[in-house]
């Protein structure tokens, strides 16, 4: 999908949301959680320092400042994280509520990360079902 088009009307955010995840399949917490159990995806906390601070992380979650997540993610970069291996590698985008997620996943997909998604309801969502949540600001990757 095209989100970028200059020959197209502008669109509100709304709308940009609705077309950007028309184009992949988002992921539920706890299918994420399983996912990343079994080794089968990459957790990625996009979320600001601050929240990390408040309200905790994700264990084992890569955390990456969204200014920074193409950089890092992408398998071919020369600022890449190790944990960016593949093309096919399964990235689950967490952000704070789960709508900045879905612009970094569509991102990345850009990238050619095929397999890029992200977190219905983010990481409030992840802690409202209970899911693993450690207190602390976490290092940057």
């Amino acid at each position: 999908m095209d989100v970028g088009n200059v020959d197209e009307q502008p669109v509100g955010i709304d709308e940009l949301l609705e077309r950007v995840r028309a184009g992949y399949t988002r992921i539920e917490p706890q299918e994420a959680y399983e996912a990343a159990q079994s080794g089968q995806a990459l957790l990625v906390d996009i979320r600001y320092a601050a929240l990390r601070e408040r309200d905790g992380l994700i264990p084992d979650a890569l955390v990456v400042e969204r200014n920074e997540l193409e950089w890092r993610l992408d398998p071919q970069g020369s600022h890449r994280a190790p944990e960016a291996t593949s093309h096919d590698l399964l990235v689950v985008v967490i952000c704070n509520e789960g709508y900045a997620s879905s612009l970094a996943a569509e991102s990345l997909r850009r990238l050619g990360l095929h397999r890029a998604t992200d977190l219905v309801g983010g990481f409030q969502a992840w802690r409202a079902e209970g899911l693993p949540v450690t207190s602390g600001a976490g290092a940057q990757a």
